[in-house]
């Protein structure tokens, strides 16, 4: 591994896919992509693989694309030197991520999916404080994103409705922390 290699697995890596099958017999894969549209994970230049059974920092190894299209509903992609189906499926059910840096800049008040995960939820209803623990992820529902919340003074499971100036007060990430304004008996 060279030295920017080594760097880049330093660096934060953010999942923004995973590799789920194989498809056809050339070592081409399918794809699921976790950004919006799906087609963006074709446009990051350096892509890293979950090694297998590892987790952490160092469970990561580079891997090389050279295509990628849409597919159907979907993403296949074909991974640099792989042309065999059974090579092809040990990269399978495996995240894909990118390094931290790659991700393009968002506007003020704009965040991404991983900056929220594990910050903690505080409630101010009413005028009480309310501590409903942190954002285990995040889910898409179609009319609008929703938090998953754990945790927190009862140790109950909340689902929050991601809409800041309604619901979302204040989101500060040095502090880790975001502000609803959510009824705690929901």
């Amino acid at each position: 591994m060279s030295v920017a290699e080594r760097s880049l697995v330093n660096e934060d890596l953010v999942t923004v896919g995973r590799i789920t099958a194989v498809y056809g017999v050339r070592g081409w894969v399918k794809v699921h992509s976790y950004t919006e549209p799906m087609e963006n994970i074709l446009q990051f230049s350096g892509w890293w693989l979950q090694a297998p059974g590892a987790g952490g920092r160092d469970g990561w190894q580079r891997l090389d694309i050279d295509d990628g299209k849409r597919h159907g509903k979907g993403l296949i992609v074909h991974i640099k030197n792989v042309d065999d189906r059974d090579l092809a499926a040990t990269f399978c059910q495996r995240d894909i991520a990118v390094a931290g840096s790659e991700m393009p800049p968002l506007e003020d008040g704009e965040y991404y999916w991983h900056q929220l995960q594990g910050l903690q939820v505080i409630s101010q209803f009413e005028g009480r404080e309310y501590r409903f623990g942190e954002v285990v992820r995040l889910m898409e529902t179609g009319a609008n994103d929703v938090m998953v919340v754990r945790g927190g003074e009862d140790g109950r499971e909340r689902l929050i409705p991601y809409l800041p100036g309604e619901f979302i007060t204040n989101v500060d990430l040095e502090a880790g922390q975001i502000v609803v304004d959510w009824d705690p008996e929901f």
